[in-house]
């Protein structure tokens, strides 16, 4: 799988910070950030999913080596195949999003909001 770079989006709010991923394609997966002084997560997902595609939120604490599907705080996968938003339940060292199972349309964007810690 190929990587799609996301950026940090500025926010004035020092107990906060965003993360954005746009338009990834199918097959992609995100680059891996790490929001460890953040504890309040949640992920919008929207865009084009194309034929079935499908992203889904994981984490990593061995430093990106092993990936895990998040969860949100119900235990529910953190995988979507239309728009939505939802908190994240795990707070684990790392954190990327993982395109599947789309086509050539497939260009989905992701975005994370963290809230509870210091820049």
């Amino acid at each position: 799988m190929a990587t799609t770079n996301g950026a940090a989006v500025s926010d004035p709010d020092i107990h906060a910070t965003r993360y954005k991923w746009l338009a990834i394609p199918n097959g992609n997966q995100g680059n891996a950030v790490s929001l460890n002084t953040f504890q309040d997560r949640t992920v919008q997902v929207f865009g084009t999913f194309g034929a079935a595609g499908s992203v889904t939120i994981q984490g990593s604490n061995d430093g990106g080596t092993t990936w895990a599907t998040l969860t949100d705080p119900l235990g529910n996968a953190l995988t979507f195949t239309a728009a939505g938003m939802k908190p994240i339940g795990m707070l684990s060292h790392q954190i990327r999003p993982s395109v599947t199972a789309g086509d050539g349309t497939t260009a989905i964007s992701v975005w994370l909001h963290a809230r509870g810690g210091n820049k």
